[in-house]
């Protein structure tokens, strides 16, 4: 039997930004992984053409994402235990899992 990943997608909004919820559940199977919960969408000025996800502050236990597409853009808490840089790159690893 598969053991079930530690990680869970809360779903509090019903918009998203395209193409992020399946890079998101990529994540949340990655190890040291907890909580992910996609937060505010805002409209900027700058234009990315493609989807990119950053890791942005620090937070109590986590940190927070952010990621850009078109001329929006999501805020991402993340719960883990990861630090900076291994965060970097299961981020990194789930959005070439998914392209």
């Amino acid at each position: 039997m598969t053991q079930a990943p530690d990680g869970r997608l809360v779903w509090n909004h019903s918009t998203h930004l395209p193409g992020l919820i399946p890079i998101l559940e990529k994540l949340i199977e990655q190890p040291g992984i907890g909580t992910v919960t996609p937060g505010v969408i805002a409209q900027v000025r700058a234009h990315s053409p493609e989807l990119r996800i950053k890791v942005s502050v620090p937070l109590r236990g986590g940190f927070k994402l952010i990621a850009r597409k078109g001329k929006t853009v999501q805020e991402v808490f993340v719960l883990t235990e990861l630090d900076q840089v291994h965060l970097e790159a299961a981020v990194a690893k789930a959005m070439q899992a998914v392209a």
